[in-house]
């Protein structure tokens, strides 16, 4: 169930909503924006349970570092029982959904009379809730990121609408593979391959090819290798190929089965484990993108 079905309706069901779904966040701050009570208390809630999730991340984090839960499936298991818990958390009496939910109620009269009082409007935004625990998860975008992000939403959010992968995941790991823009992929004559995520034309592919030179990692170690990559005639095409790839491919099964979860590092860790890319950190640089790309949605948003 999506954020924006269980604001709508709110229900027994709707506490087990998934406040990290990435594509609910907008629905989630324009149902905290009506005047429905009962809109605003879920809405309340959902940003509860956001904040509660970055606080156990921020506690898990500090557990690995000292050496505890190393693997990849522990990880894993441990960031979707962190996504559980914060949604079972959420909602307490006397917790903070309901000091968030006399706040949204203020902002809602005064906005309706013309006087918001010393709050901002800003105080219960996304952007900030998210970044507000322990300062792990404060990202502090550059210009070029911000600029590809504007880019490349509107292509980005149809080709989510049609196959379920969130625009943001796909619009950070496009971010990384191209070094936000500034190392995308060219044809022989420079013109523009608009391949935005890396993808090789293997023995299947019958499009158009872009042979470039590229760092492969073997056993760990970084070396230069010429490589063929599809080429697209848009940037459009490459997100849909992309989606296509992640949507259909066996191999990518558990990859798309965590996409609807909302969490960048199940993503990102899935992506790696299936062999997306030989980076061995590759898991942890992609993860760091999806959420930069997060912080910029929220606040371009």
């Amino acid at each position: 169930m999506t954020i924006s079905s269980s604001l709508s309706t709110p229900n027994a069901s709707s506490s087990n909503a998934l406040a990290a779904d990435a594509r609910s966040l907008d629905a989630l701050k324009l149902a905290a924006g009506t005047n429905d009570p009962k809109a605003i208390k879920e809405a309340a809630k959902q940003f509860e349970s956001l904040f509660m999730r970055e606080m156990l991340k921020s506690m898990r984090e500090a557990t690995m570092k000292s050496g505890m839960l190393d693997s990849e499936g522990e990880k894993l298991g441990t960031d979707l029982l962190d996504q559980q818990f914060s949604v079972q958390l959420s909602g307490m009496p006397g917790g903070l959904t309901d000091a968030i939910t006399r706040q949204l109620t203020q902002q809602m009269t005064g906005a309706a009379t013309g006087n918001t009082g010393s709050t901002p409007r800003s105080t219960l935004s996304l952007g900030s809730l998210n970044m507000g625990v322990g300062g792990s998860s404060r990202i502090n975008p550059t210009a070029s990121q911000s600029g590809f992000v504007s880019q490349h939403g509107d292509a980005a959010e149809r080709v989510a609408q049609a196959t379920g992968i969130p625009a943001s995941f796909m619009i950070g790991q496009a971010g990384h593979e191209t070094g936000w823009g500034k190392s995308e992929i060219r044809n022989a004559d420079g013109s523009n391959a608009f391949n935005l995520f890396g993808i090789k034309a293997g023995a299947g592919w019958t499009g158009k090819v872009a042979e470039i030179t590229t760092t492969e990692y073997v056993d760990g170690e970084p070396r230069k290798m010429t490589a063929k990559f599809r080429a697209y005639d848009s940037y459009e095409d490459s997100f849909r190929d992309y989606a296509r790839l992640i949507g259909e491919s066996p191999r990518y099964a558990q990859a798309r089965a965590t996409a609807s979860t909302g969490s960048a590092a199940a993503y990102a860790t899935e992506l790696q484990r299936a062999g997306y890319a030989t980076d061995p950190a590759y898991a942890s640089k992609l993860s760091r993108a999806i959420n930069s790309t997060l912080q910029i949605q929220r606040t371009q948003g």
